[in-house]
């Protein structure tokens, strides 16, 4: 096995493989309880979804570090969950079963695009600046995603969206506690880091009596049976349901190429032209688990952003996506235990790497607008719109367009008009509120 993950070229080991998969498990833990939340509001009973949502993950990390070999964990996106649970079945009033179905055609296509190396073909089409700027905004979106779940930044007025949270309250102090801990250890070069802050700050919190006892420790998991396999195909398939397609296919795609390219830079697997090599194989996981998580009864799967918690603590191989995907399975018994890391633990950990990601801005091309502008669009709007989505297709329109308008058409690749195209049928398709 040693051999089959290639610890001596990455220069990592069992031992550091481990922790950095129990480090992305603990940031991404959360997923177990919030998904099935939201996903009660489409009507998706929540013991059923838990169980979905613990199996979708485990199935896609499994085929990501066994097959892909990369040390990206995958699970129901954050994000295409709400658009399905409040846009989709909420507003659009489409049943959940027609939105599941939804998800699978897009993960069909997902695959055959993938298998047909059209996925790869696209995500190399993209300059190094916008992968760069795709790192960039990731980090930034990590941040804010950490500071909203500590409680240092939210919700605002209108005018003033975001504001500063109440800093004195217990949980925010332990958070930031959390942060100066784990912003230490790491200026040590400790292993370990982040994980030992999560730990350290879940136990403080307990001792205080800010996050409760687990009411238990074990208990089995809830039946599959209610939403097992109870997606509508057929209904999915009719015209009117089309747009609901387009925009899942789309959000997914573009997230996934983005994650995938944005982990990469941190970790140091992209080559020198800006391209993650096998690039197909991850993709594949990807469209697998895009495929087996509406059947299990859940929502679009892919590379979760928290992996960037494992790289930082040395995560380089597909072992720390099995140990991820072993915790998962584990929690499906183990639920009430894992689950009890309050977000003012593991909050502090997004922000530190929202810090470590944002090196790649220094490698932008800072004097040619047209590789600026589109940057900037990603890094901004993924950020300021709450969607990697958003951000992406928002570089993908400016940069041929701006290439365009001020005669440089040739440095534009045609597979880039392609994602240009796929970026204003996904605007023109969004259903705005």
């Amino acid at each position: 096995m040693h051999r089959y993950f290639e610890f001596a070229r990455h220069g990592t080991s069992y031992r550091q493989e481990t922790l950095a998969g129990v480090t992305t498990f603990l940031t991404m833990a959360y997923i177990i309880v919030v998904n099935p939340a939201i996903l009660e509001a489409a009507g998706i009973p929540k013991g059923p979804s838990m169980t979905a949502t613990i199996l979708s993950a485990a199935f896609g990390t499994l085929v990501m570090g066994g097959y892909a070999k990369r040390p990206f964990a995958i699970a129901p996106y954050m994000g295409e969950n709400a658009f399905i649970a409040f846009t989709v079945v909420k507003v659009l009033g489409y049943p959940w079963q027609t939105a599941l179905g939804a998800i699978f055609l897009a993960g069909v296509l997902f695959t055959v695009l993938t298998v047909l190396r059209v996925r790869g073909w696209l995500a190399e089409a993209i300059p190094q600046n916008l992968k760069y700027s795709f790192a960039v905004g990731i980090g930034l979106f990590l941040t804010f995603i950490g500071l909203n779940e500590i409680g240092v930044v939210t919700m605002g007025v209108p005018g003033a969206p975001v504001c500063l949270g109440r800093v004195c309250s217990p949980s925010v102090l332990l958070a930031l506690f959390g942060f100066g801990l784990m912003a230490w250890l790491t200026v040590k070069r400790v292993h370990g880091a982040l994980m030992i802050g999560i730990l350290a700050v879940t136990l403080f919190s307990m001792a205080c009596g800010i996050t409760p006892l687990p009411a238990q420790v074990a208990g089995l998991p809830a039946s599959l049976t209610p939403i097992f396999y109870q997606l509508d195909i057929a209904a999915a398939l009719s015209p009117k349901a089309w747009p609901v397609v387009l925009i899942v296919f789309v959000m997914a795609f573009v997230d996934t190429i983005g994650t995938l390219i944005g982990l990469s830079a941190r970790a140091g697997f992209l080559n020198e032209k800006g391209n993650l090599p096998n690039i197909e194989r991850p993709m594949l996981a990807d469209a697998l688990s895009n495929l087996a998580a509406p059947l299990l009864g859940t929502t679009t799967t892919g590379a979760f952003v928290e992996s960037a918690a494992g790289i930082e603590e040395g995560g380089k191989t597909g072992f720390t996506a099995v140990v991820v995907a072993l915790l998962f399975l584990l929690s499906l018994f183990l639920s009430p235990l894992l689950t009890v890391v309050p977000a003012h633990a593991y909050g502090p950990v997004l922000v530190l790497i929202g810090c470590f990601m944002i090196k790649p801005v220094a490698r932008l091309d800072f004097d040619d607008y047209t590789e600026l502008i589109p940057s900037f669009l990603t890094i901004t709007l993924i950020s300021f719109t709450y969607n990697i989505g958003v951000g992406m297709t928002a570089c993908l329109l400016a940069y041929p367009l701006l290439k365009t308008v001020t005669g440089r058409h040739r440095e534009v690749p045609p597979a880039l008009w392609v994602l240009a195209a796929l970026s204003l049928l996904f605007y023109l398709a969004y259903p705005y509120r």
